[in-house]
């Protein structure tokens, strides 16, 4: 049966069996596949079954969903190929007996290990040139410069009505 293994230091022995025509993989607990680390989204993508592929479903991702290091939004794993979830990769796994690779990462997360994650205590160090920056918030952006607008107008109209008010 095949079955995703996780290959990076820190989360190696990690596994989930693809028994499901659909397996949802993500950091949040509602996950058929959870993954307690922060560059993987809550709901990062989902494993689906079509005969005898392996299809991979981003789900709209932070950081991305990679094959063999290619951006997908869909695409089939093969037995072999290397999955990368934001900083976590795994790779698919037909049965055979090869015991998993173990990969250091190479940016992101460092010094957490799974019991650390599991208990609340991380330390997290995310490099300032990696891919993972925080999205962009443009509505608060709007909001921000909407409410700066209106705090001008409103000391502009209260000058003007002191000034005009204060001559007669």
């Amino acid at each position: 049966m095949a079955k995703l293994v996780v290959i990076t230091d820190g989360f190696t022995g990690r596994a989930c069996e693809l028994k499901a025509d659909r397996t949802t993989v993500g950091r949040a607990d509602d996950n058929a596949f959870e993954i307690p680390e922060p560059s993987v989204s809550s709901h990062h993508c989902e494993i689906l079954l079509r005969g005898n592929e392996v299809v991979v479903r981003d789900l709209k991702s932070t950081n991305g969903t990679f094959i063999n290091g290619e951006t997908v939004t869909e695409g089939v794993l093969k037995p072999g190929q290397v999955l990368r979830l934001g900083q976590i990769e795994l790779r698919l796994d037909n049965g055979g007996t090869a015991p998993p690779t173990k990969k250091p990462m190479e940016h992101g997360v460092t010094g957490v290990k799974l019991n650390d994650l599991e208990q609340g205590s991380r330390t997290v160090v995310f490099d300032a040139n990696s891919a993972f920056k925080k999205k962009s918030n443009k509505i608060n952006q709007i909001f921000i410069g909407v409410l700066i607008v209106l705090g001008v107008l409103i000391v502009a109209l209260l000058l003007y009505a002191v000034l005009t008010t204060g001559g007669n």
